[in-house]
Parts: structure tokens; sequence; C-alpha cells
């Protein structure tokens, strides 16, 4: 994976983002999910490389780049923040305008960018996300039972004295054989670091305190992303089943959406790689 990349750590102002990147061409961003840090993105770098500029970060607070510092509402630790870090490192590197594109928890990130930064994010896609606060406003029972972990980790202190008394058990569906080994280690030495647990809990607790209200007042307000948006989620998860249509709720938050389902389970950048590759190819090239 990452054929012909560099590893490097880029400072952006809070802190250090590790970056990987590689690649020649147009630049796209890639936002990793939890736990995950960017080595998740490794088969999708090497198929998008040959024609655009790949830029891979572990996002503040995973991985081994900075922690954001604590704060009572955890506003270091939110997804304004954290575009605002995004936005400083691509400027670092040269890219004034870019893609973006997020899974999961840095899907959060990605949205952020493009609706505080219009003038830099070129084209977005999300993949298995809709807005924070579209998940809490829209939460039932089977959210609560199936993604039980918002609210846990929303509570202070415990959720890191859970996961960091057997990460191996909390993360128990981890696989190299799924991963790839490169990744998987990377990810089994970060899990065991007491400072990224706290980091990645941080970024839920974010979102339970102050990021639902930035997507009010975006709301209120009557803002939308204007760059083209491309929507993602993986069939063999349970985005589909527990909100319906994504495309439909994204139009609340896109002036420009398409999207559609990939045969994948949730980390679909290891499981269907080609496929997600080819989409986000198509809709940069294309749409």
């Amino acid at each position: 994976m990452f054929e012909g990349f560099s590893l490097e750590a880029v400072d952006v102002g809070p802190g250090s983002l590790r970056v990987r990147r590689g690649g020649s061409g147009p630049a796209v961003l890639l936002l990793h999910g939890h736990p995950r840090t960017h080595m998740t993105w490794g088969k999708v770098a090497d198929l998008l490389s040959p024609d655009h500029t790949v830029v891979c970060p572990d996002l503040p607070g995973f991985g081994r780049s900075y922690q954001p510092g604590d704060a009572s509402d955890s506003r270091n630790s939110s997804k304004r923040a954290k575009a605002e870090a995004h936005i400083e490192l691509m400027r670092r590197l040269g890219h004034e305008n870019f893609a973006v594109v997020g899974h999961d928890r840095g899907s959060l990130t990605a949205f952020r960018m493009a609706m505080d930064h219009p003038d830099r994010v070129r084209k977005l896609v999300i993949v298995d996300a809709i807005p924070v606060i579209e998940h809490l406003e829209r939460a039932d029972w089977k959210f609560a039972r199936d993604w039980y972990h918002w609210f846990f980790f929303a509570q202070k202190e415990r959720p890191e004295r859970a996961i960091s008394a057997d990460p191996l058990a909390w993360y128990d569906k981890l696989s190299p054989a799924l991963m790839g080994p490169q990744a998987y280690e990377d990810l089994i030495d970060v899990i065991h670091d007491p400072h990224v647990i706290h980091g990645m809990i941080e970024d839920y607790r974010a979102s339970l305190s102050i990021d639902h209200l930035h997507d009010g007042d975006d709301r209120a307000a009557g803002r939308k992303i204007i760059c083209p948006m491309l929507c993602l989620w993986s069939l063999r998860d349970d985005m589909e089943q527990i909100y319906g249509d994504p495309v439909a709720i994204w139009r609340n938050w896109a002036r420009d959406v398409r999207g559609f389902g990939i045969d994948s389970g949730h980390h679909v950048a290891e499981e269907n790689p080609a496929a997600l590759s080819q989409a986000i190819r198509e809709f940069l090239e294309n749409g």
C-alpha cells in the first residue's frame, strides 16, 4: 500500500498531523473514520494516485496526529476545529482548492470543511454518514440499540477506562486479513495509547456538545454546501436501514447531491476498495 508515497509530520498550528501523500494531478484529501488511521486508505490511495495527488492524514486526536486540548464543551475536537486544521494542512502543502473524501467520523469533518470553506473545497464525497444533528433528531430505539456507543462515549472518563482496560476486546473486529498487516499493526499500536483513546472519544463528545449546534446554526441560516457532492453508503451496514435514503437527507444540506450504495460492510475502503475508488474517480473526473 501507498506505493511511492511519503510519510511526514506537517505542523498546522495546534500541532502536527501525520500525513502520507503521493501521486500527481488534482488534489484529493482522504479522511478516515473511527477507530482507523490514515492507513485504512492504502488500497484506495494506490488506485487514485496515478491521476490525483492523494493526501491522507490521521485526524486530530487519532493515530499519531496531535491531541487537541481538552475543553468543557470539547470545542478543540469539534469538526469545525478539525476542518480548520485540514484547510491549513492543504494550504501548507500548496493546494488552495481540492476535493475531500470522508468516511464515518472523517465524513463529519469533510462536511464541515465544505460548509465553512466553500472557496477551498472543489468537490465533496461523504461515505457512511449524515450530519450529526440529523443523527440525533432521527434517533430511535434502533439507533440507541445499535449505535449506543455515541451516548456512552459522551460520558466523562468511563469510556476511556473501559476501552483502555482491554483495547482488543473493545475493538474485537480488527483483522489483519481485512486491513492488511501494515494497517493492522499501526492500529494495534495506537489503540494501546491512552492519549489516542481519549482523543478519539473526544471526537464523539464534541458531536453531542457543540457539533450539532454548528449544524443547527447552518440550517437556521439556510446555508448549504455549494460544491457538487457524492453520497455513498455500505449496503451491508445499517445506514439505509435506520435512516432510509441518505441522499434524501443530504438534499436538505447540499445544492447538488447524488449517491448510491456500495456492496460492502462498514469499512468500505478495506472491504471493497475497487468499487469505492471507481465511484470517487468517476465523480472527481466526470461528476
